[in-house]
């Protein structure tokens, strides 16, 4: 039995840096055993099947595998269709209602307590707003990640220490539960 999987690069073909070409990522998933393999824009959005159902270790192995590739290290969460799935269900804003660039999720690698932003002061960032998921972020930002005061917040090191996260606009989301459906 396989699952199907989203691998979430982060902070990749940027601004002409880290540049991982999409074809060869396709590559490195094949060459790490992966079938069923597709990737989404140039952001670092890749969906493929496994037979192993530990996401932590398919995603230390695409890291290793990556930094062995293009010679930079490649932060990367790997998550299941059904886990995408229930993140976009469980979403705490009305996502139908909202253009794809005003809503984001911030996937972690791991769970985060809430006490790691108890610090900021959300009603200074109003009407930007966040919410905390099963280990994931989202995002209310109206007019945009790029003019968020909130984002740039919620990216300062005490947020983030010690934790990969990377982040996509809700148009991603709903394309990446799309391409992970069985």
């Amino acid at each position: 039995m396989t699952t199907k999987y989203a691998a979430l690069l982060r902070g990749i073909n940027v601004s002409g840096h880290k540049r991982v070409p999409m074809a060869e990522l396709r590559t490195v998933l094949a060459e790490l055993g992966h079938t069923d393999i597709a990737t989404h824009l140039q952001s670092g959005n890749a969906v493929f099947r496994s037979g192993s159902e530990d996401e932590d270790a398919l995603a230390a192995a695409l890291e290793r595998a990556v930094h062995e590739r293009f010679g930079f290290p490649v932060g990367c969460v790997v998550r299941s269709g059904s886990y995408l799935a229930a993140v976009a269900e469980a979403c705490p804003y009305p996502a139908a209602e909202l253009e794809g660039r005003q809503l984001h999720v911030t996937y972690f690698d791991r769970p985060v307590d809430a006490d790691r932003f108890a610090a900021l002061d959300a009603e200074t960032f109003l009407p930007e707003a966040f919410a905390l998921g099963d280990r994931c972020l989202y995002l209310y930002a109206p007019d945009g990640l790029g003019r968020s005061k909130l984002a740039e917040a919620l990216a300062r090191p005490r947020q983030t220490q010690g934790l990969t996260a990377t982040t996509r606009n809700w148009n991603t989301v709903a394309k990446l539960v799309e391409m992970t459906r069985v």
